[in-house]
């Protein structure tokens, strides 16, 4: 019977705000006409925490205005009556700070909506959304300090997490993993604790294992705002990404959170620029390799193709192709998901599935930009696939990537897509494929003897190298042990390097795939190109003391010579 009652009565109730709320929407839009500026009603729009940070929020609830957006030095506000006298003085004082502002008009509950998001600004030494500034003595005396694995533990074994704040903690794993040169940072949450780890060179080690879960809740928040994802959710998975300031350069941080049995999981990459600031001849193609590379990207047109699993250096290979042809005489653009590294003088843009820009609608857009040199992200379906091998064929230069084992499983992996067998041969120009091993610490390694089984083996492979490759870096091949020292924090490898196989395009291939598109008859082809494969190529690289045959097993797999 109450229910009854009541349930009327709460439907009553919401309708008559909805009502009240549109009338305050329509007396705003009428209000924004009258003055001449524009209408907003932030029910439907975005606020961001940096921009609404910007005004005090005594300022702002006095002024009846709030932040909204802010880029560079141009913000949007929003303001009940842009006439008030407090509005427009606050506006006055924004331009005196040489803010290019644009205001909009909106209604007292979007302002007041608006206003809701200082719950989540933290005083400016505190605050850490979108950005995390941290001083250049700071740095300096933290990655002075953080030099090995160890002293990052010890580090953070001196926070006191009754008192310590979330952020003494990042920045504590920010500058160590900058220090160490980690790609990656973990948290998880155990039963009754949780732990960080650090991925270096591909491995995970273990940094500290003690955090208090009350503690690890708040860092998770800290992140979550950082990232801008929904502090509340927590059976969610969810994505956002956050930027270190830095002297001279910013770092980005790529941010995944999972639910997990104990709690939530954090992965945070470091996408440091300077880490794809790689050059050619820094990227471990041998001469011959490097010529062939050279060739296909001097082509006016064609489909480069580098394949290889997740975690390979494909993103560094392909920009350092785009870095050695990058000129103001070319126009070029890629379609990224997401844009990972910023490139000075080329067009990157972003997939944006939400707002119908996808890959194959992306690329059908900048084909349209006249462009020379295409870079695709990834070719995931028979879309993308064609639209990349017309756009191939018709006077671009095409660069993507492609999720195979190895260079001749490309071409099966485009029919399995779809894409019909006369389209694959005449636009393709090149195909790579590549893995990373890790480089022996050039400060510890030790020197191995080679026996005799062994060195039959090496004078085997360097007899059957085609002729293209020069001997002479193997005619004395060494083999190096890893040892562990201070420099590389006791792993006894340091930094990695990419082993490659190449296969070419041209008439060999096209009537190949015409008539017999199978890994066999591509195999057949490899091997009258002279093709070396990733573990021959890793093979010559540990018996230049590069590397070290476990690496280059554990990449490729067995050895088989």
């Amino acid at each position: 019977m109450s229910d009854a009652s009541h349930e009327p009565q709460s439907d009553l109730q919401s309708q008559l705000a909805k009502i009240r709320r549109s009338g305050e929407e329509r007396a705003a839009e009428r209000l924004a006409a009258q003055l001449g500026y524009p209408y907003a009603d932030l029910s439907k729009m975005p606020v961001s925490l940096d921009a609404v940070r910007l005004i005090p929020e005594t300022t702002a609830r006095d002024a009846k205005i709030a932040a909204i957006e802010a880029r560079d030095h141009a913000i949007a506000i929003v303001a009940e009556n842009p006439g008030l006298p407090a509005t427009k003085k606050a506006i006055a004082d924004l331009q005196a700070q040489k803010y290019e502002v644009r205001i909009f008009v909106v209604s007292a509950s979007s302002l007041a909506s608006a206003f809701e998001f200082y719950r989540f600004v933290k005083p400016p030494e505190e605050a850490i959304a979108g950005k995390v500034a941290i001083s250049e003595d700071r740095l300096n005396e933290l990655k002075g300090q953080l030099v090995t694995l160890d002293a990052v533990h010890a580090a953070i074994g001196t926070l006191d997490f009754a008192q310590s704040s979330p952020n003494d903690l990042l920045q504590i794993l920010l500058a160590g993993a900058l220090a160490v040169r980690a790609s990656d940072i973990h948290t998880e949450a155990g039963e009754k604790i949780a732990k960080v780890r650090f991925r270096v060179d591909g491995l995970l080690h273990d940094i500290y294992g003690e955090l208090p879960l009350p503690f690890y809740g708040n860092f998770v928040s800290r992140i979550k705002l950082l990232s801008e994802m929904k502090l509340n959710v927590r059976s969610e998975a969810q994505d956002g990404r956050f930027t270190i300031n830095l002297a001279g350069k910013d770092v980005e941080m790529r941010v995944s959170i999972i639910p997990a049995e104990f709690g939530e999981t954090i992965v945070m990459r470091v996408l440091d620029p300077s880490a794809t600031m790689v050059g050619l001849a820094n990227l471990g193609l041998r001469p011959d390799n490097l010529a062939i590379v050279n060739k296909a990207l001097a082509r006016p047109n064609g489909l480069i193709l580098n394949t290889g699993p997740t975690g390979s250096g494909k993103t560094t290979t392909l920009y350092a192709f785009l870095r050695s042809v990058n000129n103001p005489e070319l126009k070029i653009i890629t379609l990224e998901d997401p844009i990972e590294y910023r490139i000075e003088g080329i067009e990157q843009t972003q997939v944006n599935e939400e707002a119908g820009y996808t890959f194959a609608n992306g690329l059908r857009a900048i084909v349209r930009q006249d462009p020379d040199i295409i870079l695709v992200g990834e070719v995931r379906d028979l879309e993308t696939a064609d639209i990349a091998l017309q756009s191939a064929l018709t006077g671009h230069l095409v660069l993507s990537t492609l999720h195979t084992n190895d260079a001749v499983g490309a071409v099966p992996r485009l029919i399995n897509l779809g894409v019909k067998a006369v389209s694959i041969g005449p636009a393709l120009a090149l195909v790579i494929a590549q893995r990373l091993v890790r480089v022996l610490c050039p400060d510890c390694k030790k020197e191995v003897p080679i026996d005799a089984a062994t060195a039959e083996k090496i004078k085997g492979l360097l007899a059957r190298l085609p002729e293209r490759v020069d001997r002479a870096a193997y005619e004395h091949p060494k083999l190096f042990a890893p040892v562990g020292c201070v420099k590389c924090n006791g792993i006894g490898y340091r930094g990695r390097i990419g082993i490659f196989e190449f296969l070419e395009g041209g008439p060999d291939i096209e009537a190949t795939i015409l008539h017999e598109a199978s890994e066999i008859a591509l195999r057949e082809v490899a091997h009258r190109q002279g093709m070396v494969t990733m573990q021959e190529d890793g093979i010559l690289k540990a018996i230049t003391g590069a590397t070290t045959f476990d690496e280059v097993a554990g990449a490729t797999g067995e050895l088989a010579w």
